[in-house]
């Protein structure tokens, strides 16, 4: 495998940052994952801006343009011969002392895998999956704007250990108030009726490339989409659930804290939306040529 490193493709074993790195050592970083369907790099210009958006927000300052940062991914994928996969994009705060001065680190470090991925089994992906409530708490938006994909996941880590310790793949985490936020990985949807509801960014959510394409492909369907306050109680009865994210793409949430969903099956929207997105990935996006 070729790994991007700071303008160059090395072969994997040669893929390596320094142990001062601040990306390893604070989690100072921002990343973008993205998807290659059929032979494209799908919602590209999304990633980039986004991941931009993500640097300038901590104060990271990416020295290459996002053209050539775009050139890189398409590039990377080429070299790996990755025509369906998943890329991803890291950049570290780079080389520093120890302590927290992020001004004292030298040079971001950009790094781009591109390889395969299967988060969740088929077998979830047409059955629906099982979540549960977790008792860890979304980051305050205060404390680490949501908007911020950075590299310091430790909080949704959390909530993944008490999903897996209660014998599901994924949980549900609330905000500080107590509304629903998001999934440890993924956002999430409610269909009531032919109206989704997802929660907005000031509740905790991830603004997901997914998400909003979900978004757009469902008003273009006719339905009403709201981004709005959203408790236990619009997820425990709603007539369909399902999660978003460019890893998982869309799945079905059939039982919530041991309740049932609807009819306990992926719904008719769900499946719906499933198809159009999917349609989408396979015919648009940045060729790799």
């Amino acid at each position: 495998m070729k790994i991007f490193l700071n303008g160059k493709l090395v072969p994997e074993k040669q893929a390596v940052v320094s142990v001062f790195d601040h990306g390893l050592l604070y989690g100072d970083g921002v990343f973008e994952g993205i998807r290659a369907y059929n032979g494209r790099v799908f919602k590209l210009d999304e990633h980039i801006d986004r991941l931009y958006r993500s640097a300038a927000a901590i104060a990271l300052k990416i020295a290459m343009p996002k053209s050539e940062m775009s050139d890189a991914v398409v590039k990377t994928c080429k070299a790996n011969g990755v025509k369906n996969g998943y890329i991803r994009l890291v950049v570290t705060r780079g080389v520093g002392e120890l302590g927290l001065n992020p001004y004292l680190c030298s040079k971001p470090q950009v790094i781009i895998i591109a390889d395969a991925i299967k988060l969740y089994p088929d077998e979830l992906y047409e059955k629906g999956m099982s979540v549960v409530t977790v008792g860890t708490v979304r980051n305050h938006v205060e404390a680490i704007n949501p908007r911020i994909k950075s590299l310091n996941y430790l909080n949704n880590i959390l909530a993944k250990i008490e999903a897996i310790n209660s014998g599901v793949a994924e949980c549900i985490m609330l905000n500080t108030q107590g509304y629903v936020a998001e999934a440890s990985g993924d956002n999430i949807f409610a269909i009531h009726g032919k109206k989704l509801l997802t929660p907005p960014s000031w509740c905790g959510a991830l603004e997901g490339i997914t998400r909003q394409t979900v978004i757009e492909l469902a008003r273009e369907a006719g339905y009403e989409v709201r981004e709005d306050v959203m408790t236990r109680y619009d997820l425990y009865t709603a007539d369909e659930v399902f999660l978003t994210g460019t890893a998982a793409e869309i799945i079905s949430v059939t039982n919530i804290d041991r309740r049932p969903i609807g009819s306990g099956k992926p719904g008719v929207i769900t499946q719906q939306l499933c198809a159009a997105y999917r349609k989408l990935a396979a015919e648009t996006g940045a060729p790799i040529k």
